[in-house]
């Protein structure tokens, strides 16, 4: 598995997880604050499509994890 995909997983998973856990209407709702955490996710999604700058992407590279690119 390539850094590429393990940071779209990572990043989906994230999202899913903050979701549920800042929607009321969720079995594993804590706070709608969680949401803040969703648009976080998001930006740094947006900034790293133009800047190419990912650090779970520098992490995982430095753990010797295969680059992977389109």
């Amino acid at each position: 598995m390539t850094t590429e995909r393990i940071v779209r997983i990572v990043a989906g998973l994230m999202i899913l997880l903050t979701v549920g856990l800042g929607l009321p209407g969720s079995p594993i709702f804590a706070s709608q604050y969680w949401l803040w955490f969703t648009a976080f996710i998001g930006l740094n999604l947006l900034q790293s499509g133009f800047t190419r700058f990912c650090p779970l992407d520098m992490i995982l590279r430095k753990l010797g994890v295969q680059a992977g690119g389109l």
